[in-house]
């Protein structure tokens, strides 16, 4: 489960603390741009965490049908199940991604984590009550996740939704954050 730190360090703590979005409206604008981008990267985390988790339960899934029906091996299957989420229509919230993962390698750990005992990649050899539990605790997780998704995508509309008002009011032009982009993006000399 992810849990939430009061006054953690890690980016979900500081995105998910009741006080992140206080204030917002007299921030500088650059300001809630920086705070919306680090809530949309921990979003992008979150979307990636998801995926691993889904590929989990795909593939613990199609061990189980195929011991009720029988079948080819799930390791025979395995490009056809992962890949059955990438082309199918989505299911969620989810959102075009501007961001790519930053803590892929942490996020593929801790999904080993959740059944260190476990090696997925020959489920044919876990008993059926233990895929059960295997199933059931990335089920368990990816509904943490989940959650803790959703309140993020909260605080990135909320700081969009402010953005958006900024240039709504004319406060905020087109040609100032055009001429912030030119100046992060100077060549050097």
């Amino acid at each position: 489960m992810i849990e939430v730190r009061p006054g953690g360090r890690r980016r979900i703590d500081r995105v998910l603390a009741p006080d992140y979005t206080e204030g917002v409206e007299q921030r500088p604008l650059v300001e809630v741009r920086e705070l919306r981008d680090e809530a949309a990267q921990e979003e992008t985390d979150l979307s990636y965490l998801r995926r691993l988790l889904h590929a989990r339960i795909d593939i613990v899934r199609a061990e189980q049908q195929r011991r009720s029906s029988g079948g080819s091996a799930v390791v025979d299957q395995l490009a056809t199940i992962l890949s059955s989420n990438a082309v199918g229509p989505a299911t969620g919230l989810g959102r075009y991604q501007t961001h790519e993962p930053s803590r892929a390698d942490a996020h593929q750990r801790h999904v080993e984590a959740l059944i260190s005992d476990v090696d997925l990649s020959d489920v044919s050899k876990l008993s059926d009550d233990r895929l059960g539990e295997v199933l059931e605790t990335f089920i368990s997780e990816e509904a943490s996740v989940s959650v803790r998704r959703r309140e993020v995508q909260v605080v990135v509309d909320r700081l969009n939704a402010e953005i958006a008002s900024r240039y709504q009011r004319g406060s905020a032009s087109v040609d100032e954050l055009l001429a912030a982009e030119r100046g992060h993006h100077r060549p050097k000399r």
